[in-house]
C-alpha cells in the first residue's frame, strides 16, 4: 500500500475527553488537509468537529464507555442511540471481555444486538480488545459480532494492548468465513499501537494472505492518532 492508499483506510482518532476547542479544530485541520476515511472521536466532541469537518469524511463515534465497555445492553442501546441522533455517521462500540469460560454467551449477544438495533443504518464497528482473549475467545467473539449484525470488527482500543499479528490473521479470517458461509461481505477494523507505515505493510500482508478482496472493496480500517503524521 503507498501512503494515499493507507490515508484512505484510516480512522484518524482523538480520543481525550479533555481535549480542548482549538486541539479539535486542528484536529479537524489536519483531517481536512489529509482526507481520511474517517475521524474518531467522543461523542461529547461531535457538535464541535462536525462545524470543523469536511463533509465528505465519515465522523465515527466511540459510544458505550471507553476503553471499558458498558455491561448493559440497554445502557449500549442508548449510548449508540443517542450518538447517531446527534449526527454520528459510524460507532464504535467495546464489547467488553469477562474473565470467564462462557465468554461470549447470551449475554453478550444481547449487547451486540442491541448495539446493532441502536446503530439503524449507521456502520457499526464492535471493538473485540483481542489482547485480553486467548484464540478460542478471539473466533467466537468475532463469529458473535458478524452474526449479530457488525460492519466491521475491531481489533481493540488500544488502551489495554497493542494489535497483534495474531489477531490481524484471526479476524481477517473470520471475515471471509462469515463471507463464504452467509454470503455477507463485512469488515475489519486494525487498531492499537499501529504508528509506522511498517506497522501497516506487515499486517495487511496479513489480511491480504487471508483475503485479498477485504482491503481492496473498502472492508478495511486502520484506526490510529499518530500514523497520519509518520506519513505525511
Amino acid at each position: 500500500m503507498d501512503t494515499r492508499d493507507i490515508i484512505d483506510c484510516l480512522d484518524f482518532t482523538l480520543l481525550d475527553h479533555e481535549a480542548s476547542e482549538d486541539e479539535l479544530i486542528s484536529f479537524c485541520t489536519q483531517a481536512n488537509s489529509a482526507n481520511p476515511a474517517a475521524i474518531c472521536v467522543f461523542s461529547e466532541h461531535l457538535e464541535i468537529v462536525r462545524k470543523h469537518l469536511n463533509e465528505e469524511i465519515s465522523v465515527a463515534v466511540v459510544a458505550g464507555g471507553f476503553p471499558v465497555g458498558s455491561s448493559s445492553p440497554e445502557e449500549i442501546g442508548i449510548a449508540v442511540r443517542t450518538a447517531v441522533e446527534s449526527g454520528a455517521d459510524e460507532v464504535d462500540v467495546v464489547l467488553e471481555p469477562r474473565d470467564s469460560e462462557d465468554f461470549p454467551d447470551e449475554g453478550d449477544l444481547k449487547k451486540l444486538i442491541a448495539m446493532r438495533e441502536a446503530a439503524g443504518e449507521a456502520v457499526l464497528k464492535v471493538i473485540i480488545e483481542a489482547p485480553l482473549l486467548a484464540e478460542r475467545e478471539m473466533r467466537s467473539v468475532a463469529r458473535m459480532a458478524l452474526a449479530a449484525g457488525a460492519d466491521f470488527i475491531k481489533t481493540c482500543t488500544g488502551k489495554r494492548g497493542s494489535c497483534s499479528d495474531e489477531a490481524a490473521d484471526i479476524f481477517a479470517y473470520e471475515i471471509m468465513r462469515h463471507e463464504l458461509t452467509f454470503k455477507e461481505k463485512r469488515g475489519v477494523k486494525l487498531s492499537g499501537g499501529i504508528r509506522t507505515k511498517e506497522d501497516v505493510e506487515r499486517l495487511t500482508e496479513l489480511v491480504n494472505a487471508r483475503d485479498d478482496s477485504i482491503i481492496a472493496s473498502s472492508r478495511f480500517r486502520i484506526g490510529a492518532s499518530s500514523l497520519l503524521n509518520e506519513l505525511i
